[in-house]
């Protein structure tokens, strides 16, 4: 926990309806929003599973009109660019996005962009030159993984890649969905190494937001009960989709690295996702979960030499603790015990290496150029950057 208390702020989130089942509330909360519904899915992941069915079901049930546009993969800015071009006349008042955060995120951007003119390029940070407006359409995000948390964040992720890509945030205030609907019935079809990706992805935001150097009283009493679930259920579930417990802790802990890294902000790892995701075919979970074991580890030397008595260190062991029912060690125990289950974590869920999507040495200086870290313990030179990067080549 911090210190004590210093003057923060802390951004609105959406209403929250949580718990198994509440996928059958959906319908009664979307009929006050609206009739007219634009259905925002995935492909394969969506369509014949249980997931489809329930859904479809609410919104029937609750006599909504709704047409479904499917994405695939990260949304690019022509994903967003031809869903508002093909909706935009026939009077959508309701968007619903059902799916893991690249289809939250793509939901969220044409339920802003439907108010909008021109291309979502134009209003995204550090790519356009226009200020998004803050007016869209009623927003309602249904996750299906548990992990971006981008059900209660106020920006959509947009990417473009190749060599002049780009992966960059369409955001205002008023873009956190008016309802984020989160049940963790809906997690149970999800593959063993989507599980994985997603849940290293909650585990690398709860971490960076409880350690940021923005971090406040309030954060960090939310990111310390996620990293609860995490300890208690991340692995549970991998190992047993059908685990309903640990289904829904793992949920609750998305839910919650969302609210934490809007308001405490995020780390070195996510610095490197953002260069990654736009220069290569890599899954943004796939990035965190397989860097934050060599970052926490780099991380956590470079305290040790600068700053042993540091607060982010004793916050690493008061993380530790959450992974051991050992009592009355000394804090360096706990911290070491921490940064070994990131690393068999990381082992025991094959999280994917960076060759695995073309990544290769010579593309290091480009994406280190690029790599941000505002908010990390610790500032990292140019050679711990290139040194995480060959740890996970």
């Amino acid at each position: 926990m911090v210190d004590q208390f210093s003057v923060f702020s802390f951004a609105k989130i959406p209403q929250i309806v949580f718990g198994e089942g509440t996928v059958s509330l959906l319908g009664r909360h979307t009929s006050l929003l609206g009739k007219n519904v634009l259905l925002v899915t995935g492909g394969e992941s969506f369509e014949n599973t249980s997931v489809q069915s329930n859904i479809e079901k609410s919104l029937s049930e609750a006599d909504l009109d709704f047409t479904r546009y499917s994405i695939k993969g990260e949304p690019s800015p022509e994903d967003v660019d031809s869903a508002v071009s093909a909706f935009r006349s026939q009077n959508i008042e309701v968007v619903v996005a059902v799916g893991g955060g690249s289809v939250m995120d793509a939901g969220k951007a044409i339920s802003a962009m439907l108010k909008e003119r021109g291309s979502v390029k134009d209003y995204l940070e550090g790519v356009g030159t226009k200020e998004p407006s803050g007016i869209k359409i009623p927003f309602i995000a249904i996750p299906t993984t548990a992990g971006t948390g981008s059900e209660a964040t106020k920006n959509a992720v947009i990417s473009e890649q190749g060599n002049r890509g780009f992966k960059k945030s369409l955001r205002h205030d008023n873009y956190v969905p008016d309802l984020a609907l989160v049940d963790p019935g809906l997690t149970i079809e999800c593959p063993p190494e989507i599980t994985a990706a997603s849940g290293m992805d909650a585990f690398t935001q709860l971490m960076e937001s409880y350690l940021s150097t923005k971090a406040n009283a309030m954060t960090d009493a939310l990111a310390y009960s996620g990293i609860g679930c995490i300890a208690n259920s991340l692995m549970k579930a991998y190992n047993n989709g059908n685990d309903h417990g640990a289904r829904t802790k793992m949920s609750y802990a998305a839910l919650i690295s969302g609210i934490t890294l809007s308001n405490a902000g995020l780390g070195v790892v996510h610095g490197f996702a953002q260069p990654l995701g736009s220069l290569f075919p890599i899954p943004h979970g796939v990035v965190c979960g397989g860097l934050m074991g060599i970052v926490n580890t780099i991380t956590v030397q470079k305290l040790r030499k600068s700053d042993p008595q540091s607060l982010f260190l004793r916050k690493y062991a008061q993380i530790g603790r959450k992974f051991t029912e050992t009592e009355g060690k000394e804090d360096d125990y706990y911290i070491d015990l921490l940064l070994n289950i990131m690393n068999q974590y990381i082992e025991k869920m094959n999280i994917p290496h960076l060759s695995n999507f073309g990544v290769e040495e010579k593309d290091f200086n480009t994406i280190i150029t690029a790599t941000g870290m505002k908010n990390h313990p610790v500032i990292l030179i140019k050679e711990e950057l290139y040194q995480i990067l060959k740890n996970r080549l």
